[in-house]
């Protein structure tokens, strides 16, 4: 591949501002071109894409195209840097009057060098707020598709659509719908700006001929104009990849413009590798409907801050992941301790998933086209979700690390909305390490607080997710939690029930349909506030699951509590697979009561405390202590 960075362009109102300037403050700076401005970090805004293109893997030649007012800046530039001074192109055009225009500056490069190498094209004096993106990413993103690419990002608030050109991308395929240069306002939705950062074909590169032959004024041989052609008028397939940072052409700005985008993108900068980014997922409980959410049925589920997981990230000059020093022991007091804890614990603890999460967040950044920063961090975690009980322990690490990644990243909800967030969480549970999992978990921890979701068949093939609400959470009633001190692998429970479904057994798939049944009585109940009602379905979701599941299936643990409970009169249920049971109980008498046999029992009891979505899950601190219409899917 062939880079070629422009930096053609002649006089602008930065340049003549700067020469007028009466403050004394960048007297120095005038007739310096734009690409030789100060930039971010000290560094001219031409030496960063310099330092970003200058690799030998990636570009077999780097050229660059100046005017013959600015050819003897870029001529010094080049021998100060170690640029090749004969890949310095002179345009000839001394005036803003007689300039030849981006695209022209281009196919002079292209035709005076007989290249037919694929292009990337760049704006040299162009700022951009992330000093450390991978180009790599970017050429790998382009050649994994059938077309061109342009590179765009989400524009700050503050930055009108109208002074820039806005794509629309689908965000399935990645092919740019429609090119809009400059629209006005309110003729598009889309904050998403295309920037002079292109990679282009080798057999696409006749196409700027003939485009030129159709254009005869520069001012219509902007880069804008061409892919409004390429795009809406010639149809031909150019594909989009988002920057998760911002630019900002210089040469279409003034000095105030100038100096205050240098200043925000340098604040920028030295904010980033400050403060360490600490992320919470809470556990949660199944109220209603588990565990049909892996069966096409509908489920209740609610966040409860009792337990929960945390993730802290800090930027390091390497990537490391940290061992829990009690979930992921390596030193053992004797060979008898390691026989204790492992036979207790297993051999798994929370890193690998932390290591499947990085592992599938920059597939699916690369697979979305998103370019991610070449900035490495310290992964560490820490959670007080009892293992092995259905509480959703993994699915809280995991969700925890995804928030942190997306923060350090500046990965937004539009570039993973909250129902693909969930399958993600799932993907990394399911497809990675092979963990029997189901949707509900991700998508509560997702959401947060008491959500309702229903998981039909229709819903999850037509769009990969399912229907998911917030419910209000203002007056719930008291319901508690206990759970096995010494609990078995909970994944144990599933049994061959998830076969038989699959195998149509009819028992079984109209015990899911009954599930999602009670579950819609659950969620008019919880309107309602009618706890005597939802206490009763809270039984009768137990006993349609040991219909179904077995007395065998579920352990004698299990049943224990379950039995416990009832001896007084609380309604009683499984949150999750299995080692844990949830319960409402309406005299608070009885209540006191039962938490004492509980606890005789050797059980863990306790009140839960719902957790709300309003509640902050996501710091930086100084210590290290609107879903879309169409989402893409998540492989």
């Amino acid at each position: 591949m062939i880079c070629i960075l422009l930096v053609a362009g002649h006089g602008t109102v930065l340049e003549t501002q700067i020469e007028n300037d009466d403050t004394g403050l960048y007297g120095h700076l005038a007739g310096v071109p734009k690409a030789l401005l100060p930039g971010i970090g000290g560094k001219k805004i031409l030496d960063f894409w310099w330092e970003t293109v200058n690799t030998r893997q990636l570009f077999t030649q780097v050229y660059l195209v100046t005017n013959a007012d600015k050819y003897k800046h870029f001529e010094r530039w080049a021998t100060a840097n170690d640029f090749p001074v004969e890949n310095v192109i002179n345009d000839g055009s001394t005036t803003l009057e007689d300039r030849l225009g981006a695209v022209a500056d281009l196919e002079l490069a292209i035709r005076g060098r007989k290249l037919q190498d694929d292009i990337m094209v760049i704006a040299g004096d162009m700022l951009c707020a992330d000093q450390n993106f991978d180009i790599a990413q970017v050429i790998r993103f382009f050649r994994s598709k059938p077309g061109e690419l342009a590179i765009y990002y989400e524009l700050e608030e503050g930055e009108r659509s109208s002074s820039r050109g806005i794509v629309e991308v689908c965000p399935d395929t990645h092919r740019i719908k429609c090119f809009l240069e400059k629209p006005k306002e309110g003729l598009t939705d889309s904050r998403l700006a295309s920037v002079v950062f292109y990679c282009l074909r080798g057999d696409t590169l006749p196409h700027l001929s003939e485009f030129l032959a159709l254009r005869t004024q520069a001012e219509d041989r902007s880069f804008g104009r061409f892919w409004e052609w390429l795009i809406n008028q010639r149809q031909l397939p150019v594909f989009g990849m988002k920057l998760p940072t911002g630019f900002q052409l210089i040469g279409q700005v003034g000095l105030s413009d100038y100096t205050k985008w240098l200043t925000h993108y340098s604040a920028k900068q030295q904010d980033k590798p400050a403060k360490p980014i600490t992320c919470r997922s809470c556990a949660r409980i199944g109220l209603m409907g588990n565990p049909s959410d892996g069966f096409n049925g509908k489920t209740i589920a609610l966040t409860i801050s009792n337990f929960w997981a945390e993730v802290t990230l800090v930027e390091s000059q390497t990537l490391v992941l940290l061992p829990h020093p009690l979930n992921d022991p390596t030193e053992f007091g004797s060979l008898q301790d390691l026989f204790c804890i492992s036979r207790k614990e297993g051999y798994l603890g929370g890193l690998r998933l932390l290591q499947a999460t990085c592992k599938k967040f920059y597939q699916f950044c690369s697979n979305q086209g998103i370019a991610l920063t070449k900035q490495n961090f310290t992964l560490k975690y820490n959670t007080n979700i009892p293992r092995q009980v259905g509480l959703a322990g993994s699915s809280a690490i995991v969700s925890a690390t995804l928030k942190c990644l997306m923060k350090f990243y500046n990965i937004t909800d539009s570039d993973l909305p909250k129902p693909v967030r969930a399958n993600f969480i799932l993907n990394v549970e399911t497809d990675e390490l092979f963990i029997t999992a189901g949707l509900q978990d991700r998508v509560v921890q997702v959401y947060e607080g008491l959500v309702y979701m229903d998981f039909s068949r229709k819903l999850m093939e037509e769009r990969g997710y399912g229907e998911y609400v917030s419910m209000d959470m203002s007056s719930l009633p008291q319901f508690w939690l206990a759970y096995l001190s010494d609990p078995s692998d909970s994944g144990r429970i599933h049994s061959n029930v998830r076969q038989r479904w699959l195998n149509g057994e009819p028992v079984v798939v109209e015990a899911m349909k009954s599930f999602a049944k009670l579950t819609d009585e659950a969620r008019t109940a919880l309107q309602d506030r009618d706890w005597s009602r939802l206490a009763q379905l809270m039984d009768q979701n137990f006993e349609l699951r040991r219909s179904i599941y077995t007395e065998e299936c579920l352990g004698p643990g299990n049943l224990k509590m379950v039995e416990l409970a009832r001896q007084f009169g609380s309604a009683v249920k499984l949150p999750g697979s299995g080692g844990a049971v949830v319960g409402l109980c309406l005299d608070q008498e009885r209540l006191v009561e039962m938490r004492q046999a509980f606890q005789e029992a050797g059980c863990v009891f306790c009140v839960i405390v719902p957790h709300h979505p309003s509640t902050t899950t996501t710091t930086t601190t100084n210590s290290s202590g609107p879903t879309p219409p169409c989402c893409p899917s998540v492989s």
